[in-house]
């Protein structure tokens, strides 16, 4: 019935399992502890920001009428492009202007357009083609990139190195060896693409990783695609210290409004050179006609005045922080005495959970503890690339393949520390 693209996002995936379980309710009388999704939290002072500005805009003439009313270009609005742009070459010294920016329905929608500007079959000047790949440099990585090729065996991952620590903690890092061997050996590589803070982990890339990742674009000439949905300079979910804002003409930086509170509004922000703009413009123009316009309405003031990272540095960042270091302390408190280790809180709104003596895998264990209404991310998911263009590196023999749990720690402190006891008590049932 269906052509293969249409099989492709139709079957079983990853991002499905976490989008439905965000919007089915569990059985009656079950208690829900909802650890699984991405979901940001409700932070007060960021909601009244967020009021404030939509008041203004209902109390402007007819602002709200032509907000609702009229499409924007398939850019973008175009004073929201300029704010986003004046904002960061001021703050950061980019060579930033309005040409290098476009919005896209949340950045989840930018990233189907930018891996399939990239991967995919190629025709050469000559007539002939060669088939394109992204590369994901260091792998367990973001799910929702796992099935968006429009074709088959166009993504590469590198499995990720890893360090273990004292008290039960380890911290992932790129495997630079294996990735520079594999750019060196594969010509067919478009781009790579890293999310940072990384989405499963809260792993945060070092300023160092990124120079050097950037470098090695530089010498390829390809792109180094950055998902900032968790970064400087908003929302600043990052704890480390190793971590400032970055950009330059090798890197497409993708940026959104979804975890500073606006996840509804699906504002995706792309920060790139002015050819790959102009074609995600003329995307999201055949596929969208243009992007939504409320949050760009509600946040380009916010972000030309600076009220908007002064939230994310007042209220956002040590919000998450104080619950990341909560619900470690959950963790250690309840899964005391068995073997298992948390991946370094460096950032994001996750914790990524190693039960090393888990005798099940942690689909499986997703299943048990949905049944006790504990909804979190099964771990396999996460390690994702296309085992043709592996060269040997099996992603399911890392030793973390299937025994770990991405759990989102942005609810209240009852529900994470319920949840996270549950889990505790259940893993104990398979170790």
């Amino acid at each position: 019935m269906f052509s293969d693209f249409g099989k492709k996002l139709t079957g079983e995936s990853g991002i499905l399992t976490l989008m439905e379980d965000l919007g089915k309710t569990l059985p009656e009388g079950v208690k829900a502890y909802p650890l699984g999704g991405g979901n940001p939290a409700q932070i007060p002072e960021v909601e009244k920001l967020y009021r404030t500005e939509m008041e203004k805009i209902l109390k402007d003439s007819r602002r709200f009428e032509d907000l609702i009313g009229k499409y924007d270009g398939p850019q973008g609005n175009n004073y929201f492009i300029e704010c986003v742009a004046e904002y960061l070459s001021s703050s950061f010294g980019w060579n930033v202007k309005p040409e290098n920016i476009a919005v896209c329905n949340g950045s989840q929608s930018a990233c189907f357009y930018l891996f399939n500007l990239f991967s995919g079959t190629s025709t050469r000047e000559d007539g002939t083609s060669v088939k394109k790949t992204v590369l994901f440099p260091l792998v367990p990585e973001y799910v929702g990139y796992a099935d968006q090729g429009i074709e088959t065996d166009t993504f590469a991952s590198i499995p990720s190195r890893f360090e273990e620590y004292e008290n039960h903690t380890f911290k992932y890092f790129v495997d630079f060896e294996k990735l520079e061997a594999y750019l060196e050996k594969h010509s067919e590589v478009a781009a790579m693409c890293v999310s940072r803070p990384t989405n499963p982990t809260g792993n945060v890339l070092t300023n160092e990783e990124i120079a050097r990742m950037s470098s090695l674009a530089e010498k390829y000439s390809i792109p180094l695609i950055i998902d900032n949905a968790y970064g400087l300079p908003w929302p600043n979910i990052i704890f480390s210290e190793n971590a400032s804002p970055v950009w330059n003409e090798n890197i497409i930086l993708s940026m959104s409004l979804s975890k500073i509170g606006l996840p509804n509004l699906r504002t995706g922000i792309i920060i790139a050179g002015k050819e790959i703009v102009k074609a995600l413009s003329n995307l999201n123009s055949i596929i969208a006609l243009a992007s939504g316009g409320f949050g760009q309405a509600i946040g380009a003031e916010l972000i030309k005045t600076g009220k908007l990272i002064e939230c994310a540095k007042k209220y956002v960042r040590p919000f998450y922080e104080e619950k990341n270091k909560k619900a470690q302390s959950y963790i250690h408190k309840y899964f005391a005495g068995m073997n298992y280790a948390v991946h370094l809180g460096e950032g994001s709104i996750f914790l990524w959970l190693l039960i090393k003596d888990l005798k099940i895998t942690t689909k499986e264990l997703y299943a048990i503890l949905k049944k006790k209404g504990v909804v979190v991310m099964a771990g396999e998911y996460f390690f994702f690339g296309s085992e043709k263009l592996s060269d040997g590196f099996k992603l399911e023999n890392h030793p973390h393949y299937s025994k770990c749990l991405r759990i989102n720690y942005a609810c209240s402190d009852s529900l994470v520390e319920e949840g996270i006891k549950i889990i505790a008590e259940t893993a104990r049932q398979y170790c």
